[in-house]
């Protein structure tokens, strides 16, 4: 499974149904923008698949007001993949880097939409995804 085939398989499965009810409710999802709101679900995914860490920034909007946070992934190389950086259209700015922990468990406020993701994802890819075991990742 190449990061190429995961990246197609997740653009082709983001939808209103799978975005971040934040940004549902600030802005709508809206297909000219697909990535908007899937940060956090996508670095999951990734995550599942390739391991590594979790990085997660805060988000200002062009004039400096707080707006959220964005995740993103830094894999063992060093490389870091973030497949939703698009997402920001309006100079909004990710600052503050740092690596997080896995959530353990279902995620408390997005598992649906994570389940939601990964049935699309495994579905384009034909084959079903690995879990993380958040006992035994390295993040």
């Amino acid at each position: 499974m190449t990061l190429t085939a995961v990246e197609n398989a997740l653009r082709a499965s983001w939808a209103a149904d799978t975005c971040s009810p934040d940004d549902l409710e600030r802005s709508g999802w809206d297909d000219a923008n697909p990535s908007l709101g899937h940060c956090d679900v996508t670095a999951l995914i990734l995550h599942d698949l390739f391991g590594g860490d979790l990085v997660l920034g805060d988000v200002h909007t062009a004039g400096g007001a707080p707006q959220g946070y964005h995740w993103w992934n830094r894999l063992g190389s060093g490389m870091e993949i973030d497949l939703t950086r698009e997402q920001f259209q309006a100079g909004e700015v990710v600052s503050g880097a740092r690596v997080v922990q896995r959530p353990s468990g279902p995620l408390k406020r997005r598992n649906d939409e994570y389940e939601l993701l990964r049935r699309r994802v495994e579905d384009q890819l034909g084959e079903p995804l690995p879990r993380r075991d958040t006992a035994q990742a390295s993040v």
